[in-house]
């Protein structure tokens, strides 16, 4: 089986604040988060090709990353859509169109927030071990937290319900799938005009909703950059 990473890097990061999206950002090291998010891809094993989905205006960026740190996975670079469904489906529809038949029935896709830039080597190979059993995963964490179910509006919002910790998780990414799985539930989905969706495994759950989810346990160090401050 092939395994295609996919870094989703097509968003302007607006909570964040500025004038360039926050993959473009440096962390600590000097580095973009971009920049860390895809080198985790370049350097797992178990990966064999890599594709940015990157915003339309900063593609000429993304290109010149790549070519200063020397990422031979690296084979596309494409343009993302206004909303993170739509740079997947971008994504899977430009493997449709690239690979044989043959190859695309065979590949699996793992899909990864470029806004977590500190995926690790464990997590990676762990996904890419479930694919081999398993036609869709994800990484996520137990709820340390007591959630909430909440009406109203603004302000003037209420408690509703509270739900069970235990059985709760919270997601990250990669979230992956063997790429005819996921093409199709998209397939689906495009056709909803009511379509909503804020990860690719609620896409899966939604319009394929009898297909297993596997979960591989993440880590806390595998989170998500949303503000400023965790800059």
């Amino acid at each position: 089986m092939k395994n295609i990473a996919v870094i989703l890097a097509g968003g302007m990061g607006a909570r964040v604040g500025g004038d360039v999206p926050k993959q473009l950002l440096p962390l600590a090291d000097g580095r973009s988060v971009l920049e860390h998010a895809t080198e985790a891809f370049e350097q797992a094993a178990c990966i064999d090709e890599v594709c940015i989905v990157m915003h339309p205006d900063y593609i000429a960026i993304a290109e010149q990353v790549q070519m200063r740190n020397g990422w031979q996975k690296v084979k596309h670079i494409i343009a993302g859509g206004k909303e993170r469904w739509e740079s997947s489906v971008n994504a899977i529809r430009l493997y449709e169109s690239v690979l044989l038949a043959e190859e695309f029935a065979h590949a699996n896709i793992l899909l990864h927030d470029a806004a977590r830039p500190f995926v690790s080597q464990a997590i990676i190979a762990n996904v890419c071990r479930a694919l081999e059993a398993h036609e869709a995963v994800t990484v996520a964490i137990p709820a340390t937290d007591t959630m909430y179910v909440v009406g109203g509006e603004n302000a003037e919002k209420h408690v509703l319900a509270i739900p069970v910790r235990d059985t709760l998780m919270r997601a990250q990414t990669p979230q992956a799938f063997r790429l005819p799985l996921i093409a199709r539930a998209y397939t689906l989905a495009l056709h909803d005009p009511a379509l909503q969706a804020t990860d690719d495994c609620g896409i899966v759950h939604r319009y394929l909703p009898m297909e297993q989810i596997s979960i591989i346990h993440g880590e806390e160090s595998n989170r998500k950059i949303t503000f400023k401050e965790d800059l």
